[in-house]
């Protein structure tokens, strides 16, 4: 599944190539397995409305919309298209000409002549759209200040990593990032939150701050399906140190690294590295 980086990825890249244009029509499919709000007030909210920003909320694309005739200069605030690209989900953006891919599930026809495609194979992803203002259910691992970041996660009896991938405590961590940040922070993915003291957790803030800012640089993970919205694959892949590396020497110590599951999730760790 996409984590935060692949979507800010995606959400930048679309904010450079469609800001300021306008959805002349939509096109939806037959699937309603990837529509949380119906096919009518998809099309009802998008037609005709402006792109006004694309940006990056949780896991989760926001695509403000506002009115497209200006009254006074400023363009009235329509409400926001909403895209979660569940696994293998995807926002392309593409010609006319250019042949629809199978399981795509919406066409957006914009004024420049692009195309905007949302295409989802195993329809885990889901699109709805809000009249306000969409909030992820957690803290932003971006922003979150460090004494936040602290108490959030003070005194909690859950492995570390399942509080991690907890995203009612912090929006955009996954499997990937949370490995990774991990790994760089030195503590194993089953301790008990409660038993880390300030320092791991400072550490582990710093950790997370490193890798999501390296892999956003990269472009993402693309690990399975992920490809930005020009349909280029990210390059992090190459630079895990830990996930996706069982049985391989760890880069630091070089003791094989060890997978294990915790709630259902692949972990992997290095048993020297990591306390």
């Amino acid at each position: 599944m996409p984590e935060l980086p692949e979507v800010e990825t995606i959400a930048r890249g679309l904010q450079k190539r469609v800001a300021g244009d306008i959805i002349e029509s939509v096109w939806i499919g037959e699937r309603t397995q990837v529509l949380k709000s119906s096919a009518q007030e998809i099309a009802s909210m998008l037609e005709g409305a402006r792109i006004e920003r694309v940006q990056r909320v949780g896991k989760h694309i926001a695509i403000d919309l506002s009115e497209s005739k200006a009254v006074k200069g400023k363009h009235a605030p329509r409400g926001q298209w909403i895209v979660h690209l569940g696994m293998t989900g995807r926002v392309l953006i593409a010609e006319p000409g250019h042949e629809t891919a199978k399981h795509t599930h919406l066409v957006a026809q914009l004024g420049s002549g692009k195309e905007l495609r949302y295409v989802d194979p195993r329809m885990f992803g889901k699109l709805h759209v809000v009249a306000g203002n969409f909030a992820a259910p957690g803290a932003e691992p971006i922003n979150v200040d460090r004494d936040v970041f602290a108490k959030i996660f003070h005194g909690r009896k859950t492995p570390i990593k399942a509080a991690l991938l907890n995203q009612k405590l912090l929006s955009g961590i996954g499997n990937i990032y949370a490995d990774e940040s991990l790994f760089r922070s030195g503590i194993r993915p089953r301790r008990r939150t409660a038993s880390l003291t300030r320092a791991n957790l400072m550490r582990l803030y710093d950790a997370i701050q490193d890798v999501l800012a390296e892999a956003i640089s990269a472009g993402g993970s693309s690990v399975s399906d992920y490809v930005d919205a020009d349909g280029q694959a990210g390059f992090f892949q190459l630079q895990h140190r830990v996930y996706g590396r069982e049985g391989e020497p760890c880069l630091k110590c070089k003791t094989p690294i060890k997978r294990i599951v915790i709630g259902g999730r692949s972990s992997h760790y290095c048993p020297k590295c990591q306390k």
